[in-house]
């Protein structure tokens, strides 16, 4: 997930909707390992990656690819002034091995090293090993921090790289990658697949949907397989 358009309110927004997400996770006995957290600069967070492993992972949280809208009083503004913030759910199915063998130009890729950090912005060691790779072409980037092991991490973000660039092609049977980033969707108003709105009332409603609950509370505490179930509903019927 990614902050988008707001600033600090979306950064903390990313954090909230990360912990919605990893309650889903728990509540539902998946398991999960954090690859990449890049902490805000004030709060929140700018981005974050999770390993998910379990039956149906990708076919259930397919359904939350998307930007999700927030809108309530911001904590970060003196003025208590409401604010709407923005951020973006992405999921990419696990490579099969048959997808393993494709290869990349290594002159399209731009390979950096960092060193990793916690969500408390604590370093996990002295060393730069943590590994971001991003695709010239098309501006995919890939990163990951889980392991000690600047190799192990290398080849964890190459795998992530394959699998965006592989979902970038498949999609709506496209024949060049460079059309589909082109039309990449904006975090920003007006892209929102599901709204929460916590002032002046209390709602979560989708958009594709129109699925709508007054229980804000528990939605951000995990309460999303309805949303997921009757999206998925919608698609069954279309």
């Amino acid at each position: 997930m990614n902050a988008g358009a707001g600033g600090t309110d979306a950064q903390d927004w990313a954090q909230m909707l990360y912990r919605m997400f990893t309650r889903w996770l728990d509540k539902n006995n998946y398991t999960y390992t954090v690859m990449d957290f890049t902490p805000g600069e004030e709060a929140g967070l700018k981005s974050a990656t999770l390993k998910v492993t379990g039956t149906y992972a990708y076919g259930y949280l397919k359904n939350e690819i998307g930007v999700h809208r927030l809108v309530r009083i911001s904590p970060f503004n003196a003025n208590g002034k409401r604010q709407t913030s923005f951020a973006a759910v992405d999921v990419i199915p696990e490579l099969t091995e048959d997808y393993k063998s494709i290869t990349i130009n290594p002159e399209d890729l731009k390979i950096d090293t960092y060193r990793a950090s916690g969500s408390g912005g604590q370093h996990v060691n002295k060393t730069d090993s943590a590994v971001r790779i991003t695709h010239l072409p098309t501006g995919l980037v890939a990163q990951s921090q889980a392991s000690r092991s600047q190799g192990a991490n290398k080849d964890t973000a190459m795998g992530m790289l394959k699998s965006r660039l592989i979902q970038l092609m498949e999609k709506e049977h496209k024949d060049k990658v460079e059309e589909l980033r082109n039309n990449a969707t904006d975090i920003a108003w007006g892209n929102q697949i599901r709204s929460y709105v916590f002032h002046p009332y209390k709602m979560v409603k989708d958009h594709r949907t129109n699925l709508e609950t007054s229980n804000v509370d528990n939605v951000m505490d995990g309460d999303i397989t309805p949303f997921i179930e009757s999206n998925l509903r919608v698609k069954k019927a279309t």
